[in-house]
């Protein structure tokens, strides 16, 4: 079995929790891939937080499957992958406050949590990846894009055009189909939808939402910087092996999102899930395990940076 370890790590001005999880009995140095979680308020196993904000979000169903981050990460380990999956901030056992917390200061967490696993002996700094689920794909590839080490990224439900496009289609198909509404948050992002673009292209520090009856002073820093960062002008910068998947039911980015960004990147792997929705919940372990097979076999590996060199020889690799 893999062997799975919780562990905690700096970045920046706080502290995130995650779980790396390394295969069984590997043969040397294996390479490995960090996951990144979509946006609103998630745990490190990409399911809703439900232990920081307990509040925000209905009670699960009594059937509900493992979040995507932590099915993908067993599917990984079972090809000979590790990975490293983390609480964002002010989510799950992570430090901060997820309401206070801009796009960038997030691309930054990714980077140090990368940082933090250059120092393990069991992974191999010459073939790493990425993974980015939803919002998680445009940090997915800013940090792709400035890393010359990272040989692979995974794009899974991403937005390619404007967060505020976006955010408006999604709140039209949830509008139509009830899809999470259930959960206080998303009825209430939902709501203020039009406000929020506009207060944030206005560059207003902050605006308030009510979520379960209580107020919610959410900073708009990083809503304006996801209006300015679309997914698909970073495409246009990346050269790396690339793999799409997204579900055909997601009711968050719409899959055209991912046949835009295919356009971009001709070399990409895409794989459609029938019927699955953003966190692709209805995927059979099957399909899962063939998105797995995609990004480990574009693992391929890098020539290290002298940074980097140093810091393999320094763990024996």
């Amino acid at each position: 079995m893999p062997h799975s370890e919780e562990l905690r790590f700096r970045a920046g001005d706080t502290t995130l929790a995650g779980t790396l999880i390394l295969p069984d009995e590997p043969d040397g140095r294996v390479p490995w891939a960090l996951l990144v979680s979509s946006w609103l308020p998630r745990d490190r196993d990409g399911g809703w937080d439900r232990v920081a904000h307990a509040a925000w979000f209905a009670p699960p169903p009594s059937n509900a499957a493992p979040g995507l981050l932590a099915r993908l990460a067993q599917a990984l380990a079972a090809r000979g992958v590790a990975s490293l999956r983390y609480d964002p901030r002010g989510c799950g056992e992570s430090g901060g406050a997820w309401e206070e917390v801009d796009l960038f200061t997030r691309v930054d967490d990714a980077r140090d949590a990368i940082g933090a696993m250059r120092s393990r002996r069991e992974l191999d700094l010459r073939r790493t990846a990425i993974v980015g689920h939803g919002e998680g794909a445009v940090i997915a590839l800013s940090v792709a894009i400035g890393d010359p080490a990272i040989g692979a990224v995974g794009l899974i439900g991403a937005g390619a055009r404007s967060a505020r496009d976006v955010l408006r289609r999604g709140v039209a198909q949830r509008s139509r189909t009830g899809v999470d509404r259930e959960h206080p948050i998303v009825a209430a992002v939902d709501r203020a939808a039009e406000e929020l673009v506009e207060r944030a292209e206005r560059r207003e520090p902050a605006m308030q939402l009510i979520v379960a009856g209580e107020p919610v002073a959410l900073r708009l820093a990083g809503w304006e910087q996801a209006i300015h960062t679309p997914g698909l002008a970073l495409a246009t910068m990346l050269h790396r092996n690339v793999v799409i998947a997204h579900g055909t039911a997601d009711a968050w980015a719409d899959p055209d999102e991912s046949f835009l960004l295919a356009s971009v990147l001709p070399d990409a792997v895409q794989l459609d899930v029938a019927g699955a929705g953003h966190g692709l919940e209805e995927a059979s372990d099957a399909r899962i395990g063939e998105l797995a097979d995609a990004l480990a076999a574009r693992m391929e590996q890098r020539e290290l940076p002298p940074v980097l060199l140093a810091i393999e020889e320094m763990g024996g690799g």
